[in-house]
This record gives C-alpha cells, sequence and structure tokens, in this order.
C-alpha cells in the first residue's frame, strides 16, 4: 500500500509517496507536481490521490553475490579489502593493502587462479618464491599473515570448510638479536646530534625506549611538570592508504600496557621546558607563516610542521653516517635502553613494564641474551654448591 502527502517545496506542491519494498525497506521518493503552490492545493491533491492509485511497488532487484568461488583469487583479495576497511584500524588496513598490492597480487595475478581453485600447494609456492628472492624469513611471516585472515572471512560465510592458508610450512624465523649501543656510544650519540633538530628526540628514544611513533605523537598534555611525570598515549604512524602517504593520529598505543606514566628525568624535563620557551618565540618571530596546526605537539620544527616518522628514521640515519658511528636503527635505540637497564640490575619485570611490553616473555626472549651477569650469578652459585672434582678425563691417561 501507498500512502502519500503533499508538501511545499521553492514554491511548488510535492508529492511525499510512502511505502515499503518486499524486503520491508521504506522509500520516500518526493515528486514535483510542477504546480506553483498558490491557488493550486485541489489540483495538486488530485493529482496526489491518481498517482498513489496508479503507482506500481517496483520489485526489489536480485542482489547479486559480492564474493563467488567463480571469481579470481586477486579479485576476491581487493574485494575482500574493500569489505573489511571499515572493520580494522587504518593502520592495519594500510598495512594488509600494501602487502597485498605490492607483493601478493603481483604473484598470482598471471596464475589466473580461481577462488575456488586455491590450493595449499599454491600459497606455499607464493612462499616459497618470496624465499627464493631472499626476503627474510620474518618478513615472508609478515606477507603470509594477510592471506589466512583473507580466507577465514570465506568460511565466516559458508563458501569453504577449511583455511588452505593453515597447511602451508612458513619458513623458520631467525633469532633476533637487537643491535645496540652501550652507555659510551650513546653519550657520544648524545654529544655528535645536541645541536641537530632531532637531539632531543634521539635523548628522549634512549631514555625512556620510546617507539618511534610514540616520540612523535608526544604532546605537551602528556607532560606534568608540577608531578614530573610523562604519559604514552597518543602516537603518530605513517600508512599506505590507496597509494597515498597518509599520517595516522590517535590516542592509542600498540597494546593496552604501551599506556603508561613515566617519570620525567631532570635533565630531560629542563630541555623539554626549554624547548617549549623556544617554541613561543619561534611563534611570535613568524608571525602568520608559523604553523598552527601541530601546537599541541611537542617535536616540530621552527615553523610549527610535525617532524615526520621518516624524517626521524632518515635524520637519524644521516646523523650516524656523518659522524662514522655504528649502522644501528632508529628503533635501537628501545634495545639499547632497555639492554643498559639489564646491564644496571633493572629487574626483567620493570623492563616490561617501562618500555611497555604486553607480557614479560616478550621483554625476556628480545633481551635475554644480554643478561649475561645473572647467568654468571647462576654459575657462581653452582660452583658453590656443588663440588667438582678431576674426573679420569681431566687426569693422566695410565
Amino acid at each position: 500500500m501507498v500512502a502519500g502527502h503533499l508538501q511545499e517545496k521553492h514554491g511548488y506542491w510535492y508529492m511525499v509517496l510512502s511505502y515499503k519494498d518486499a524486503n520491508g525497506v521504506r522509500h520516500q521518493p518526493w515528486i514535483n507536481t510542477k504546480l506553483p503552490v498558490r491557488g493550486n492545493k485541489r489540483r495538486a491533491q488530485a493529482m496526489l490521490e491518481e498517482y498513489k492509485n496508479s503507482f506500481a511497488i517496483p520489485e526489489p532487484e536480485a542482489e547479486k553475490p559480492e564474493i563467488n568461488l567463480d571469481m579470481y583469487f586477486t579479485d576476491y583479495l581487493k574485494k575482500w579489502l574493500e569489505l573489511i576497511r571499515s572493520t580494522v584500524q587504518e593502520t592495519t588496513y594500510g598495512g594488509y593493502s600494501s602487502i597485498i598490492n605490492r607483493t601478493v597480487i603481483p604473484y598470482f595475478e598471471k596464475k589466473y587462479l580461481r577462488l575456488g581453485e586455491v590450493r595449499p600447494i599454491d600459497l606455499q609456492g607464493f612462499l616459497n618464491a618470496m624465499g627464493d628472492r631472499d626476503i627474510k624469513p620474518a618478513t615472508i611471516h609478515h606477507y603470509h599473515m594477510v592471506i589466512p585472515a583473507a580466507f577465514k572471512y570465506l568460511i565466516r560465510l559458508d563458501l569453504i570448510p577449511n583455511n588452505p592458508a593453515d597447511r602451508v610450512v612458513l619458513p623458520k624465523k631467525e633469532k633476533y638479536i637487537a643491535e645496540v649501543y652501550n652507555e659510551e656510544w650513546l653519550n657520544k650519540l648524545f654529544e655528535v646530534s645536541k645541536d641537530h633538530p632531532l637531539g632531543l628526540v634521539i635523548q628522549v628514544a634512549a631514555c625512556y625506549g620510546l617507539r618511534r611513533g610514540e616520540i612523535v605523537g608526544l604532546k605537551w598534555n602528556a607532560i606534568d611538570f608540577e608531578t614530573n611525570t610523562l604519559i604514552i598515549k597518543h602516537v603518530v604512524t605513517r600508512v599506505d592508504i590507496d597509494g597515498k602517504s597518509t599520517l595516522v593520529m590517535k590516542d592509542r598505543a600498540k597494546t593496552q600496557s604501551s599506556l603508561r606514566t613515566l617519570p620525567l628525568v631532570g635533565d630531560i624535563r629542563e630541555q623539554l621546558l626549554d624547548l617549549r620557551k623556544q617554541q613561543e618565540r619561534n611563534k611570535k618571530l613568524c608571525g602568520k607563516s608559523y604553523n598552527h596546526e601541530f601546537d599541541e605537539y611537542i617535536f616540530v620544527d621552527a615553523m610549527g610542521n610535525l617532524l615526520k616518522p621518516d624524517y626521524v628514521t632518515g635524520g637519524f640515519r644521516n646523523i650516524l653516517a656523518k659522524n662514522k658511528m655504528k649502522k644501528i636503527r632508529f628503533h635501537d635505540l628501545r634495545h639499547s635502553c632497555a639492554t643498559l637497564l639489564l646491564a644496571h640490575d633493572v629487574p626483567m619485570k620493570l623492563i616490561q613494564e617501562y618500555l611497555g611490553h604486553s607480557n614479560i616473555g616478550t621483554t625476556a626472549d628480545i633481551y635475554a641474551h644480554a643478561d649475561f651477569r645473572t647467568k654468571l650469578m647462576s654459575s657462581e652459585v653452582m660452583n658453590e654448591t656443588l663440588n667438582f672434582p678431576k674426573t679420569g678425563i681431566s687426569g693422566k691417561q695410565k
């Protein structure tokens, strides 16, 4: 049944219909009678009644399935990215999109595999091909993580009974041992970078073991100069979305444990106070040319532009090269911080909380190689507790 009424709009009568389609969805189309409002209400009413009696409710178009097993595997991956985009974080979507468009699709697009034809051996071939290119096992694991997720979506739709990606053999990851700077090298790094725009960034990274996104994301409201605390609660990361480099700025951290409050040490505190004063001077000097978009953020340049993640990475690399220092990654300042704490007998549990690891296993797994002092202590306990008489192997042979 079609209901309706008249409505004035721009000096004309409009018929506003109301009906539900076969799926129960209500529609309210507006139809112009082209009759001026003045002196035409009866004519418009008669036109409405005639239109209601003759109006046929359109049949809904049969929905075509967006996904079917006869489509190409590469087409499905593109469609899957569209479908999950609103359900995941921007950084997650950017990572998935980059892997699929730059690595997975280029490999499979010339194989013309239908979605229903993809077998474990096909996926294993992809992983093996990555290994043949001398891509590191950890990176291959990273590439592979999106494929099981894409097939899991099909299982939820009851299109496939099991996940073919679960039956592949991944290369064994190499044990990661971070490159670190000891106390001497860190002090040298602080000295050679003190006049560089990244000087304080480097000191904060090494002192607190912060991730790059946590440092770039530091805001002035995260600093309490009265209680001398620093709160890690906002991150800035760069992701590639739809082929464009995009900054994602959010009040969140990598994990819940990454949201943490740290003490503000004296030397860092004084430098932050000086930096805040310098930024106020820059605002006055630059006038209208100053970029106020990032006033909340701590690490901006003289014109108020945010120090972007890629600039931090590239600038750090240039500082090391210019001063002929051992090559490490910016992230290795985080590892250097943990290793230094461990060397000065800070318990592993406290290091975990300081760095914001979700569990102590992560901390222990990464830094166990550096905890030689604990191993030495353990061996000395055993040596003092047990008696070790000379064996026949160490004695003279008869």
